[in-house]
């Protein structure tokens, strides 16, 4: 008669050195010198990316900064071109105000002098 549960302690079994078998190629690529070879050259090339892309970071950091610098000399050229506009306004608007006190001053002097003349 057949044992009950074989099949699974048959394929237990099975797994169990299938793994071991898995454990002891691992080790021996692990201990293989062409394998030591390609994970330093792939060491080797990843060390070599990361400083192209730190060196790239640094580069696209000084780019951003002067583009930062230009744009706040910009800023800073418009902020002035502003303010003397404004003073430019201001100073026509003082020039105004006087040539209207002036012409207001002349035409007073003028009803003063014809009023003057009448009298006397």
């Amino acid at each position: 008669m057949k044992q009950v549960g074989t099949d699974f302690i048959d394929r237990r079994n099975a797994a169990k050195e299938a793994k071991a078998a898995l454990l002891e190629k691992m080790k021996a690529k692990q201990n293989d010198p062409e394998a030591q070879a390609r994970r330093e050259e792939h060491a080797a090339l990843v060390a070599a990316r990361e400083e192209r892309e730190a060196a790239k970071r640094e580069q696209q950091r000084a780019e951003d900064a002067k583009l930062e610098a230009a744009r706040a000399a910009e800023a800073a050229a418009a902020a002035e071109a502003a303010e003397q506009a404004a003073v430019s306004e201001r100073d026509k608007l003082i020039a105004q105000a006087m040539a209207d006190q002036a012409a207001q001053k002349a035409k007073r002097d003028a009803r003063y002098a014809a009023r003057q003349s009448r009298k006397g």
